[in-house]
Formats: C-alpha cells, structure tokens, sequence
C-alpha cells in the first residue's frame, strides 16, 4: 500500500476504540507496529494526535500513514494471526454464559488476560476468532476485566452491539455486582467507600512500578458501596461489593483502604492479602485473586434488560467450600432489587 489515506468513520463505528478500528481494517498492522506510527504522530485523528485507546466518532478522518511496506531485512511486515485449534474453541465455548444475536457473556477465569501485552501470548482478543459462527462478525470487546478476575465479561457480536454497550458500560446503566473473599472482618460490615484515586509510580525491589493510590493530583472520584455476606471467624469475609464508578482496580484499592484486602491481591494487600499455613490449612485457600464479576444487569442492545449470573471459578469455588460458604444461599443476589440505590 502506498500513499496516505484519509478514511471517515461511519455511524457503525461510533464509538470503537481506535485500535480495533485498525484491527477491522488494517488486520496485517501489528499491535506494536501501530503504537510506533501514533508515537511518531503519522497516525491522526482530525488531525490531532491519538492514543490506541482513543474513541472514534461518526464523521471523523482517521489519517493512515503507508502500510505494509519492507522493512530493513527484506521481510514483508505482517501481522501473525492467531490459529484457533479445536482445544481453542472448546475453551472459548465452555466460558459461554448467554449468546444472542447481539450479546456473547463468557465466565472468565483468573488467570487469562483480556487483551495482549508485553508477554501476553494467550489472550481473550487473540482467540474471539473461536467464537465465531458461520457467517457472522468476529465478536468485539467492550469492556476489561483485570487479568486475575474471574466472571463475566461482555462481548458485542455486531458494531452496532458494541456501540451501545459501550455507552452501557459509560454510565451507571450497567449494574455490577462482585464477589469477593477479604481478610479480617470490615467495620461496619456494610457501608460506602467514596475515596478518589489517582495512578502514581511505587518503588519495588526490582524498581518502580504503576499502580493505583488513594488520593493524588489528578485524582478521580471512585464510590463502592459494600455489603458483608458472611464470615469465616474474624479471619475472612465474603463481600459483595458494588462499584458506582469503574477506576482502574477500584474494588482491589478500596477494600485494601479499609483494612480488609481482597485475599491474593499482594499487590495492595501486601502479606495481609496472601493466605499462609496456618489460616489456610496446607494452602486449602489459593494465591489467586479472590475477585469475582458475580452479575450484571445492563440493557440489552435488542431492547430489554440483560441479567447475567457467572457461577464462581474453580479456586473460589474450592475457597468457598473450605471456609463453609454456600454460593447457592446468595443465588439471587443479583436481582435488580439488591443493588443499593446509587445516587
């Protein structure tokens, strides 16, 4: 391909992050191909400068500098496409919750990131293409959630799905509900935390890290209201936690704020987080993170109200019945009438 371009956004593309719009038409441009193109500036939208996960609007002018040509060692740049095998779809499908025309809910579990990253080889992106049927779109991501959370997570199976999710997840129209299991007993046992957050860089022994902090400059307003669902002693609780806003890692900061991290977060719980012999009993309780995207309720992009329950994972599950929890007695929970009413 030679020669600029400049391509407008459609209606159907509203809202999609520019990546995927690169993905959708550009698939043979890598991932780190794109990020180089917007760093130098060759990459514009309505002539300014973007960022890979900026959102396009209807009307604009994407600027789309010459692809695809070779490179110093004579070799074709091409994007590497992931081969779905059969383990692969079996995989993708058993994570299947619901699926409609417009909606895909998968069961995530801790573990399996969302999209790829710096050594991210195996990623939900990367095998969407197992969960396409014949004739139909490649399903699109319009959401995240934290690569050692576990439940749901949507997926929109058209452009104009995901345009409306998208707007869903922007707003409180999306109710989310999470489970999740916490050291020690919180005081009070149900309550609001309005505590605003801000990224800022922590020093490690292997150097400095990004994460979130409460408070800071740029800080932004994150609420969770919480709810205590029942106890293990004074050691653990099982919470229900209900996030008003969607900051980066709010539930994992928030709960760690009032002294009651959500067990297998070490990152912000610290050892406080991580379960040891003699609590967990020749490590009955897992180091995974125990946090849970347990329902949503969102409208549904064909009319109506979505209601999605996501069973807990594996080393939740096992959690739950080492301590005496019963995921069953919760099993309406996620009925529209147990969110709190945010105002």
């Amino acid at each position: 391909m030679s020669g600029v371009q400049h391509i407008q956004i459609t209606e159907d593309e509203e809202g999609m992050r520019l990546d995927r719009w690169f993905r959708e038409h550009f698939p043979q441009l890598g991932h780190g191909q794109l990020q180089k193109l917007m760093r130098k500036g060759q990459v514009r939208l309505d002539g300014s400068r973007v960022k890979a996960n900026d959102r396009v609007e209807t009307g604009q002018s994407v600027r789309v500098p010459p692809l695809g040509e070779k490179p110093s060692n004579g070799k074709t740049t091409q994007r590497k496409e992931t081969t779905i095998s059969d383990r692969d779809r079996k995989f993708m499908n058993d994570m299947v919750l619901h699926r409609d025309k417009n909606v895909i809910v998968l069961n995530k579990p801790s573990g399996l990131a969302v999209q790829g990253g710096s050594g991210t080889k195996v990623h939900i992106d990367g095998l969407l293409p197992a969960l396409v049927e014949v004739g139909a779109e490649r399903p699109r991501l319009v959401h995240r959630l934290d690569k050692d959370t576990s439940g749901i997570l949507v997926l929109a199976a058209s452009v104009k799905a995901a345009r409306a999710l998208t707007a869903s997840f922007r707003t409180s129209d999306a109710r989310k509900l999470y489970w999740a299991l916490v050291a020690g007993a919180p005081r009070p046992g149900n309550g609001k935390i309005d505590l605003a957050l801000s990224k800022a860089m922590t020093q490690t022994r292997s150097g400095g890290r990004e994460q979130m902090v409460a408070g800071g400059e740029d800080a932004k307003r994150a609420i969770t209201y919480y709810e205590t669902l029942d106890r293990a002693g004074q050691r653990f609780a099982w919470m229900a936690l209900y996030p008003q806003t969607g900051r980066t890692h709010q539930l994992r900061v928030h709960m760690a704020e009032i002294g009651s991290p959500i067990i297998g977060d070490g990152k912000y719980g610290g050892e406080d987080a991580m379960p040891v012999e003699s609590d967990a009993g020749s490590n009955a309780l897992s180091y995974r993170l125990h946090l849970h995207a347990r329902a949503l309720s969102i409208p549904h992009p064909g009319g109506g109200q979505l209601n999605i329950i996501a069973p807990l994972r594996d080393h939740m599950r096992d959690s739950w019945k080492y301590l005496g929890f019963e995921e069953n007695e919760y099993a309406n929970i996620s009925t529209i009438d147990r969110w709190p009413e945010f105002t």
